[in-house]
């Protein structure tokens, strides 16, 4: 049972040079298969399918809710796969797989949990999805 600083949401969550990405949307929309592809490009697992957020001192942190879970992901149509893993990274940005994104260079948004912001995108409708969120946690976004 989460306490009062954590909680549990449907999300998975992958990090890149132990940075952590939030993927967040409904049953179906793809959180797996963007992880599945970050982890080709190096990532790390931290959790799939359900992910506790936990408050810091400096910001949110993601975890596997479940230590029997760590280092296993969902494959539509093979199976659990293991996966290289973490136990915890600090979240730095959040993606909403269940919400398009209507503009080609969209304005910065945010998430709000436990009394934290988190950097916020939603789904762009581009094929270099995976990429260009490596690039975002390796570098940063201009302003």
């Amino acid at each position: 049972m989460p306490g009062p600083e954590e909680t549990i949401l449907h999300a998975s969550t992958v990090a890149l040079d132990g940075l952590g990405l939030l993927i967040l949307g409904p049953s179906g929309c793809g959180k797996s298969t963007l992880a599945i592809n970050l982890l080709a490009r190096g990532a790390k697992l931290v959790s799939d399918d359900q992910t506790c957020v936990v408050a810091t001192a400096t910001g949110l942190a993601a975890r596997c809710p479940t230590p029997a879970l760590a280092g296993v992901i969902e494959a539509r149509g093979l199976g659990l796969l293991r996966a290289d893993h973490i136990l915890e990274a600090p979240l730095v940005l959040a993606i909403d797989l269940g919400r398009d994104e209507p503009d080609r260079l969209p304005p910065r948004r945010s998430l709000r949990l436990l009394e934290r912001e988190l950097p916020l995108v939603l789904r762009p409708q581009n094929p270099h999805l995976a990429d260009a969120l490596a690039l975002w946690l390796r570098g940063g976004r201009q302003e």
